[in-house]
């Protein structure tokens, strides 16, 4: 058991040393807590099977063992006429069928693990919102779901996708794996869908020659940058939606990344036109001159498709924040 014991302290270690390594950001370490989190539901899966196969088996062995010399030694010294008996098998019996501490730690963890990492990667997975790109809809702060089995299941870690589920629509807030980082998450809306032709053009959408229909607002104060934008509706898609527009802002976009599939855009002092490529789409975020978007870096492959975010389930600095959202 010694052993055991060691193994599994180094393994222990060697999680608590990458996670720190993440967190901390040392030596550039990008973590990966789908890989993370499938490394420890195997991991704990392999010490549960081998507790109920292997280690809990001979706990009892050597349990039911001592109660049988027990019951032995007894039944010698009552045939001696002696009836009181020292010792509390009873004491020894339960130490030895309570599990070591490694055991306790990756056995006794794995069923809570094992639904964690089978709710994150098949069901539902939290975010949090670290940016102002998507405001007014969804606010710095704002911890949201992401339905991971609307636009068909996924393998985690791979990403592969194992049933179709429906296809992403235009409006849908949706997030994604960034295309030039995969390994950062990205959320924005989806405003063209393979096929589309996508123009933003002097601050207006629109989507197949068509202009998508907008109407004024009141102003929306941004506590965070102290200011008023101008906010409109927009309805692209099943429902409507809020936008910001900053009127000091060009509508020019500067700082264009060279992109897979770029040809298929034109850039000018007006904006950008761009046709979406088959198996791919753009992407803006409602703040739409605050947002690094498909405008910037180019089109999301459905490879990089992560799920469909449609709720906040909390904001601990706004409660009303508290519900779905289109």
């Amino acid at each position: 058991m010694s052993i055991m014991s060691t193994v599994t302290a180094l393994i222990l270690a060697g999680f608590a040393a990458y996670v720190g390594a993440w967190y901390l950001n040392i030596g550039g370490i990008e973590g990966n807590f789908a890989l993370l989190l499938f490394l420890a539901t195997a991991v704990t899966g392999a010490y549960w099977v081998a507790e109920r196969l292997y280690f809990l088996p001979r706990r009892r062995q050597a349990a039911q063992a001592i109660e049988a010399a027990q019951q032995q030694r007894r039944d010698e010294l009552t045939r001696m006429g002696i009836q009181q008996v020292d010792g509390d098998v009873e004491d020894a019996k339960g130490k030895l069928l309570m599990q070591p501490w490694w055991l306790d730690w990756t056995a006794g963890l794995f069923p809570v693990i094992a639904a964690v990492f089978v709710l994150r990667s098949f069901l539902f997975e939290p975010f949090k919102i670290p940016s102002g790109s998507m405001i007014p809809t969804l606010l710095v702060g704002d911890l949201i779901l992401v339905n991971k089995f609307t636009y068909g299941i996924r393998l985690p870690v791979i990403n592969k996708k194992i049933t179709e589920g429906n296809a992403p629509q235009r409006g849908d807030v949706m997030v994604f794996r960034y295309p030039p980082k995969p390994s950062l998450d990205y959320i924005k809306r989806v405003v063209g869908v393979p096929g589309d032709e996508v123009a933003y053009l002097n601050k207006r959408l629109t989507i197949n020659g068509q202009a998508v229909a907008t109407s004024a607002l009141p102003d929306f104060f941004d506590e965070d940058a102290v200011r008023y934008f101008k906010q409109f509706e927009e309805q692209l898609g099943a429902h409507p939606h809020r936008l910001l527009n900053d009127p000091d802002r060009p509508a020019f976009v500067p700082g264009v990344d060279n992109f897979p599939f770029k040809d298929q855009c034109q850039y000018s002092i007006e904006g950008v036109r761009c046709k979406v490529p088959a198996g791919h789409y753009f992407m803006m975020g409602d703040n739409r001159d605050n947002s690094l978007d498909s405008r910037y870096w180019g089109f999301v492959p459905d490879s990089n498709i992560v799920g469909k975010a449609f709720f906040v389930w909390m904001n601990f600095g706004n409660l009303k924040r508290i519900g779905s959202f289109n």
